[in-house]
């Protein structure tokens, strides 16, 4: 790593980083306190009816089974579309800056004109997206707590949970991020790359979505990232989940270290 590229790639990212984290700590906020209220408000009855159970597990991704409780609604704080569109939204303004962005804003020449090896720059690049993310998830985890102090105490999750749930996302965060990454690798323009990732994560979405209602989509679920990002599931039992989250470490990491041997290899010039 590079002690300078890393300062370049925080002046340019920080302000991206803290207004999607103010966004996302709102928003977390907001659902935290109004989605358990809404919750409440709901008939049993209601709630075993099929078709409010099918858009329940449609948007949790899972299956809820007949164990309806507070965390089926504090978990939908962690897996709401706004959410998910913040968070990988980062991830991929962040992930498709290099080679993508710099060779389509014709900078590529500058950056690889410096006394750095291709690895020192993806690296660098690398430890700073990984640090905003953690900082995103913070505030995601901050403004969730937030909202859950306008709640009775018994009707908050546990933070050890809630922990957890951050984790996981932040997870799935980098699985998305090493898709991003090894498109931008591949791309000579930026907003082409961003496009691309967001539509893959899109018809991923949509097709954890529809394996809930539809079932030969169920066989293919399991390439969708949320199929491993399940919080109703965390905060209920408490468990880690290992399986989740090395599934998602490990696809998010070949992506990425296949967007490095790429970086490297490729030829690059300004177009």
């Amino acid at each position: 790593m590079n002690r300078g590229l890393i300062i370049r790639a925080f002046r340019e990212m920080w302000s991206t980083t803290l207004l999607l984290g103010l966004a996302l700590t709102g928003v977390e906020a907001a659902f935290a306190f109004v989605l358990p209220k809404f919750g409440a408000q709901m008939s049993p009855e209601w709630l075993q009816l099929g078709f409010a159970r099918g858009i329940m597990q449609g948007m949790l991704g899972t299956e809820i089974g007949d164990r309806i409780g507070p965390q089926l609604f504090q978990s939908m704080a962690w897996v709401h579309p706004v959410v998910l569109a913040l968070v990988w939204a980062h991830a991929l303004v962040c992930c498709t800056r290099v080679p993508a962005g710099e060779i389509d804003r014709g900078t590529v020449d500058v950056l690889l004109g410096l006394p750095v090896s291709r690895w020192e720059v993806f690296l660098s690049e690398t430890l700073v997206w990984l640090v905003f993310g953690l900082a995103l998830l913070a505030a995601a985890l901050a403004g969730n707590l937030l909202g859950g102090l306008a709640l009775p105490a018994a009707e908050r999750p546990q933070l050890a949970r809630l922990l957890l749930v951050a984790l996981n996302l932040f997870c799935a965060y980098g699985a998305a991020g090493g898709l991003a990454w090894l498109v931008s690798a591949l791309s000579d323009r930026r907003g082409r790359a961003m496009t691309i990732v967001f539509l893959i994560l899109l018809a991923l979405f949509l097709l954890n979505y529809l394996a809930q209602f539809w079932p030969p989509m169920e066989k293919w679920v399991f390439l969708s990232p949320l199929h491993y990002h399940r919080p109703v599931e965390i905060l209920r039992s408490g468990a880690w989940p290992w399986r989740d989250m090395a599934v998602l470490v490990s696809v998010g990491g070949t992506m990425w270290l296949a967007a490095g041997v790429v970086f490297a290899r490729r030829d690059l010039c300004t177009v």
